[in-house]
């Protein structure tokens, strides 16, 4: 991939995604579910750029969505509505009439008062909603607690005994129609016994909801698997599809899963320009024109991201803070790293942000968001200009006195 060509055409800081390597993830992902019935269903909020929602549809993907916006932009990116699914903890009266009367897959409701809602808001409607529940199953999922999701801690999802309880509610409801389970641990998951004890668990689950009459179709195991931004040792597809089919026996279910940082993380790459390099008396910093509300997982995280500097891969160096113009002591991609000397305009990539990098950008200190391009079989493509100043003020400026 030639970079620097890159940085000349769309200028710096940039984002730069291998399609060709999103759809070998999405395809072993696909595979290690094949001879079951089975959705991918991509998680969204890794990476919303609307074209590259449209390219894993084209692989035959639907959409994991988190907020109403997320699902429209599905529907923009020509997802059917019969492949979305709308999760979230906190869903307004609005989104839900929305996704309603989209008719998509189904809701993933995460409380009572969540479900409760739903059922006022179909009957207002006339409609029957299709609905899961996201279970709690209490697992450690051995990660970091900020994307940590499956404990009775976190904010998400509901206990089995509520679970019970709850299906048997949206059972009875003449406007509810519970079609699904679902559960998902947390993110950046590298251990695979918590992944297969948290599946047999929803999967008991949905056995002892079969006894009663109600008919789960679709186990949603979530996504999280891991990816490799520095030395952690990864499930491979076909032992987390082993995993988690070993506890359905007997059951006909369709299996869901969302994965978003396995099919983007490591095709995406942080272009940014080294303006000078700063030496005080105890560090030495590079200063780039890339910063945390470019990529904020370093700062928000501590996530370490491999850096390399354009042309002098595997040259010695000392070490060294990345650092942005961001004025915050936070401001930082890397800290304590070994970089070779760096002078005026030399590049740096920034490996392994494909996801949540663009989508937790921000306009902060009036700075206009990157450029997005995808490559596809070696061309470039331009998926998202850069934000002008223009673009920032735009919704501010027709309110000045």
């Amino acid at each position: 991939m030639d970079y620097r060509a890159l940085a000349n055409e769309y200028g710096t800081p940039l984002y730069v995604y291998d399609f060709n390597y999103f759809n070998e993830q999405y395809n072993k992902l696909k595979e290690a579910f094949g001879g079951r019935k089975s959705l991918l269903a991509y998680a969204i909020k890794a990476n919303s750029n609307l074209s590259v929602i449209q390219n894993f549809g084209r692989q035959g993907s639907g959409a994991d969505c988190v907020s109403i916006g997320e699902v429209r932009r599905a529907l923009k990116a020509g997802i059917a509505p019969y492949k979305i699914i709308f999760s979230g903890v906190g869903k307004r009266d609005d989104e839900i009439r929305e996704a309603i009367e989209a008719d998509i897959l189904f809701i993933n409701a995460e409380s009572e008062g969540e479900l409760k809602r739903i059922e006022v808001i179909a009957k207002e409607l006339g409609k029957e909603a299709r609905i899961s529940l996201r279970v709690n199953p209490n697992i450690d999922p051995q990660t970091h607690p900020y994307i940590s999701t499956g404990l009775s801690e976190n904010k998400f999802g509901v206990s089995l005994n509520e679970a019970k309880r709850l299906y048997l509610f949206a059972h009875n409801s003449a406007n509810l129609n519970p079609v699904g389970i679902h559960f998902h641990i947390g993110s950046q998951l590298t251990q695979l016994e918590p992944i297969r004890e948290s599946s047999q668990i929803v999967a008991d689950l949905v056995r002892s909801l079969e006894k009663v009459g109600i008919e789960i179709k679709f186990f949603d195991v979530g996504g999280g698997l891991g990816v490799k931004y520095n030395n952690e040792m990864l499930i491979e597809p076909y032992d987390y599809a082993q995993a988690i089919l070993s506890t359905l026996a007997g059951l006909d279910v369709t299996i869901v899963c969302e994965p978003g940082r396995f099919l983007t993380a490591n095709g995406g790459h942080f272009i940014t320009k080294v303006l000078y390099e700063k030496q005080s008396d105890k560090k030495r910093f590079v200063i780039v024109d890339g910063a945390m509300n470019d990529l904020i997982r370093p700062s928000l995280y501590n996530a370490f991201h491999k850096i390399e500097v354009l042309g002098k891969e595997g040259a010695s160096g000392s070490t060294v803070d990345v650092v942005g113009p961001v004025c915050e002591s936070g401001d930082f991609l890397a800290k304590n790293i070994e970089l070779p000397e760096t002078g005026h305009d030399d590049l740096l990539v920034v490996h392994s942000s494909g996801a949540y990098g663009f989508v937790m950008s921000s306009n902060y200190n009036t700075r206009g968001r990157a450029a997005e391009v995808a490559i596809e079989e070696g061309k470039a493509r331009l998926i998202r200009r850069r934000e002008t100043f223009e673009d920032v003020v735009a919704l501010e400026e027709s309110y000045l006195q």
